[in-house]
């Protein structure tokens, strides 16, 4: 298939084999299982987004990378350097990458298992499942210090106190569903009945439902029967993950590196890869938080990578108030969105300044998909077609606005706000 003839359709998720056609260009998408990549692949990737794009990438909000502005006599070229380097996803409709974890995994002396290793055996397994959307993921939760809660998985897998016993829950409207529990070694058996049945499911027309985390509740406690699993508690909601900082890993630090709106430049991937290779791990992880974790620094070199990364355009502090406002590429890069979500984000935050640097989270989104950020927000607006916002206090893209206002009625409602709880004040009215 060409980029050329690759065609949209509901459900669908871009990767390497169906690039997806969007404002600057075709958009191609690669899935690298768990986020990793070597020094050498990073830089690869770098250089072919310069050659073949037009030198910017994407982290998404599931740690993979997108090469943007591919044009289709470039494409061709691009599609057999990524394959001979084995970074084009499998072929077939299935999702492109089933599992994600914490780019931590493995690292992390907090994780309570191997959550690298379950991710592949979940992979492998669920390769031969038919008829499961492209979207559908699963999130593995080992225990460790970068909680996934906020990913939105479909299936949610998550270590508990008790020794070798996992929690399985669902996304829901309100933050994680759970469903039961069961032993460590059980887990990868029950994950695929899960799978099979949700795709039996479908098959059968018991269900329209995309996305297993849309199933009514009756299906979903049908699925969790059929996995045999355990009647648990549910869980507390975890603490975010850290977006940027030094973290500890096992034998080390790791910096996680964090970019505006997950914007990079063919440059700083390769200056990524050139760090890690001359002070690290010779590899770097992609993460959900859309940023760069550099594995295995030592802390002698910690002061010189932070200190050229500050200089390369990498946010490095975890309290840098830039962490708190998200955007998507929005218009013209994004044919999907209705407003140029990145400029009015950055309009928005000088007007929030002050809650912002306090944490308040703001996310501003093209369109009604949500892509840079699938949970919650303090403020979400979602961009429409009149160039107006829907503005949805303490809620996510799915959820249902107050108002439409324009960016400049946002902006004089924005401007007076200091305490937490002022944007569910400042947007009470029903929605006009």
């Amino acid at each position: 298939m060409t980029a050329a003839t690759t065609i949209a359709r509901r459900g669908w998720c871009p990767g390497v084999r169906r690039p997806m056609a969007t404002g600057d260009g075709l958009l191609v998408r690669l899935h690298p299982l768990a986020g990793r990549l070597s020094a050498d692949q990073a830089r690869l990737v770098a250089e072919a987004a310069r050659r073949h794009g037009n030198g910017h990438l994407d982290i998404t909000a599931r740690g993979n990378l997108q090469i943007r502005g591919v044009r289709d006599e470039t494409y061709p070229g691009l599609m057999e350097l990524l394959d001979r380097e084995g970074l084009v996803e499998p072929e077939g409709d299935g999702p492109n990458r089933l599992v994600m974890v914490s780019p931590l995994a493995g690292l992390d002396p907090l994780d309570r298992f191997d959550a690298l290793a379950l991710a592949q055996t979940i992979e492998d397994r669920a390769r031969s499942i038919e008829g499961l959307p492209a979207k559908l993921f699963v999130a593995i939760d080992s225990g460790g210090s970068m909680p996934l809660d906020s990913m939105g998985a479909d299936l949610h897998l998550l270590a508990r106190d008790e020794y070798e016993l996992v929690s399985f829950g669902v996304a829901s409207p309100g933050g994680l569903h759970w469903i039961g529990a069961t032993s460590l070694d059980r887990v990868p058996d029950a994950v695929i009945a899960i799978l099979s049945g949700y795709a039996g499911m479908r098959k059968a027309g018991r269900t329209e439902a995309w996305r297993l985390r849309d199933l009514k509740p009756d299906l979903v406690r049908e699925l969790a029967a059929t996995a045999v699993l355990e009647a648990a508690p549910a869980l507390r909601p975890q603490p975010p993950a850290p977006r940027a900082g030094i973290l500890d890993i096992a034998g080390g630090k790791a910096p996680l590196l964090a970019l505006s709106f997950g914007r990079c430049t063919s440059a700083q991937l390769e200056q990524a890869a050139a760090w890690s290779e001359r002070f690290g791990a010779g590899e770097i992880r992609l993460s959900f938080t859309r940023g760069i974790l550099l594995p295995g620094l030592a802390e002698a070199h910690l002061t010189t990578v932070l200190g050229e990364a500050r200089d390369s355009g990498f946010i490095i502090e975890p309290r840098d108030p830039r962490l708190s406002f998200l955007a998507c590429p929005g218009r013209p890069d994004c044919a999907s969105a209705l407003t140029p979500a990145p400029a009015d984000a950055l309009r928005l935050a000088r007007a929030w300044s002050e809650r912002l640097s306090q944490g308040t989270t703001l996310h501003v989104s093209g369109c009604r998909k949500g892509c840079a950020h699938p949970s919650r927000a303090d403020l979400t607006l979602v961009g429409r077609d009149d160039g107006r916002y829907d503005v949805i206090p303490n809620g996510s893209t799915q959820d249902a606005a107050r108002l439409h206002l324009s960016i400049e009625e946002l902006m004089t409602r924005l401007l007076p706000l200091k305490t937490p709880d002022d944007p569910d004040r400042a947007f009470a009215e029903n929605v006009r």
